[in-house]
This record gives C-alpha cells, structure tokens and sequence, in this order.
C-alpha cells in the first residue's frame, strides 16, 4: 500500500469516525510537523481568541520541549483560559510527545505519531489524545495532515471520545514568508481561512518561528471566528 492511499484512507476515517463522536470544544489549534531536530530545546507560546455568535473566549499555552531521542521530543505545556463570563485563570497541564517515524525525505511522505495527555487544573478530568502526523513537499509546496482522536473522562464529565482533523496546504515562497491555508474539522464544525509563517534562522539550530491564521467557521448561521497565533523560538 503506497502513501497516497494511506492518506486517503486516513481522511475518509477521519470524516466517518466525526459521525459518531462529540468534539464540544474548538479544533482551531497549532498544525503539528512530523519533523524532529536531534537535540533541539524550544520555548513557545500560543494564543486562540474565539468569537463565537455573542461570545468571546480567549486561551493561551505557554511551553518548553525537548528532544531526548534523535526522533522523540517531550513538551510541557501550562494552559490557561478567558471564559465568557470574563474570567481568566489557569485551565490545566499538558504533557506532549512528539515522534518522527521516518526520517525527513526518507519516503515519498514523512510521518510521525502524536501523544497528548492532559489535566484540567481544578478538577479530576483528564484527556488523552493520539493522532497520525503526516507531510508531503511538493516542489515548493508543503501538504501537512493531523488526524486526532481525543478520550476525555473524569470529574463531572460523561466518558466521550472525539476527533478533530487539521490541514494545512503552505507555499514556501521564502523561509520568512510562507502564506498557506488551514482546514479544521471535527463534531458540528468546519473552518477553514488563511495563514501566514514564517521562520528566521541563527546560528547553529536556533530559529524563530511563528504563526498567524484566521479560521471562519461555516456552522449553520452561526458567527464563528477564531484567530490563532503561535511564536516559537528553538535552541
């Protein structure tokens, strides 16, 4: 079986299992790259406002990663988040892990594994998520797929299995330049918008990398707008 069909095949899984589960939060988030860089550290920072029809949310994740394996990184990530009622406060913590399977140009495609497990931080709910990375380069272009699957249980929370889907289609007219456009999916939502990225290189392996996307959801007539922004800088 080739890459082609196993991204296929991918795609239509994701669309059938989104039939059945229940994704009640937002999808819109960073694209994740199967790449990993041998004993890389990295700090970062994410931000997501959401307008959602009357309603504002505000979530931010401040985190530090690094690679212990030439394919495995590890990040832990702080969370924390602006509700509607306009209280903001700390949401929870994260422990993410990142593996490359193929080494980059290795096969036709490169793919890597996603591991997530995270608590919310004033209760006993929790949340494991587990998803696919897949990227293709063609020419001077870049195809990246995340297909997740996200378990949540605890604390006042009915046990409930969802799954989200994230595509990002990027031309890389310039390292610091590269505008692309996103697709998110999961239960009740499609979003899709434009993003522009960039990265600027130093010395040896730091880089200054970041993100700025705006996803408009197409729900039924409801407004939904989310603004997403990532700053990362890798040492």
């Amino acid at each position: 079986m080739n890459s082609l069909r196993l991204v296929f095949i991918l795609v239509v899984l994701e669309l059938s299992l989104m039939q059945g589960v229940y994704a009640d939060s937002n999808p819109v988030d960073k694209v994740y790259h199967p790449l990993v860089v041998a004993n890389e550290r990295k700090v970062e920072w994410r931000f997501v406002a959401r307008e959602l029809e009357d309603k504002n949310y505000l979530a931010q994740r401040l985190a530090y990663g690094q690679a212990i394996t030439e394919r495995l990184i590890v990040e832990a990530y702080l969370s924390g988040e602006r509700d509607q009622s306009d209280d903001y406060g700390l949401k929870g913590y994260e422990i993410e892990l990142r593996y490359m399977l193929t080494e980059q140009g290795q096969y036709w495609a490169d793919w890597g594994l996603l591991l997530e497990f995270e608590k919310q931080h004033d209760s006993d709910t929790y949340e494991i998520t587990t998803g696919v990375l897949f990227e293709k380069e063609f020419v001077h272009t870049s195809l990246t797929i995340n297909a997740l699957l996200i378990y949540e249980w605890g604390q006042n929370l009915d046990n409930e299995m969802e799954s989200e889907f994230r595509l990002q289609y990027r031309y890389r007219y310039m390292p610091e330049i590269q505008p692309a456009i996103e697709i998110y999916t999961g239960e009740d939502f499609i979003g899709i918008g434009p993003a522009l990225m960039g990265v600027h290189r130093f010395e040896g392996i730091r880089q200054l990398k970041w993100e700025l996307a705006f996803i408009n959801g197409f729900n039924g007539e409801k407004y939904d707008e989310t603004l997403r922004f990532v700053l990362e800088y890798d040492f």
